[in-house]
């Protein structure tokens, strides 16, 4: 089903969904003006630009984010276009991504419309970058997407994740990752990552000095 852009700013940012599951975590906050909600809007694109600080944004102790840069080594700044981020989710971590799962990040958009603002930023299973290695360092495939996008319609700011295409990564070299990834694959198609985006967005809209 088509979605109407205008209705929905952002929506172009996301992947279509093809194969696999599809999750979606979304929380809005009203703001009392319009200017308001612009000053609110511009806190809130910082802390999802932040994604060495998005375990305590979130305040769960579910995974823990650092950035990178293409080279994978680590960076205290906002994301760009190309980064990596390594992911230190509970229990075993992969052998291709040495204990962490990996993504790059394929794109960040910026949008302004009729009294619409939007920042997206869209995520992929990728190989680790420490190595030469092919193999995709992460439980899902890399048809996987996760687009992180904050809005502001008006007065009303909101926090989205959209995951899409999300399939267990079972085509590795090493057996041990496979066995591994589809537990924790599993695990997210059933729902038990949705808890962690949705502590995510939450914070992203904490309104808090």
């Amino acid at each position: 089903m088509e979605t109407n852009h205008n209705n929905d700013p952002g929506a172009s940012h996301v992947p279509e969904q093809q194969n696999g599951t599809e999750m979606n975590a979304v929380e809005k906050v009203e703001l009392a003006s319009v200017a308001e909600a612009v000053d609110f809007f511009k806190i809130v694109k910082e802390r999802l630009l932040d994604i060495n600080q998005w375990a305590k944004i979130a305040g769960t102790e579910m995974s823990n984010f650092y950035l990178t840069d293409s080279s994978g080594h680590q960076v205290s700044r906002f994301a760009i276009d190309g980064d990596h981020i390594k992911i230190d989710i509970p229990g075993p971590g992969t052998v291709a991504g040495k204990g962490y799962d990996w993504v790059r990040i394929e794109q960040i958009i910026t949008e302004e419309l009729d009294g619409a603002e939007v920042l997206s930023i869209t995520v992929r299973p990728s190989a680790n970058p420490l190595n030469d290695k092919e193999d995709t360092a992460h439980f899902l495939t890399d048809e996987a997407t996760s687009t992180f996008q904050v809005k502001r319609m008006g007065n009303t700011v909101s926090a989205e994740e959209h995951g899409r295409n999300e399939m267990p990564n079972t085509g590795t070299d090493n057996t041990l990752d496979n066995i591994r990834n589809v537990f924790v694959g599993w695990g997210a198609k059933i729902g038990l990552s949705y808890p962690q985006w949705k502590a995510l967005v939450k914070g992203l809209l904490s309104i808090r000095a």
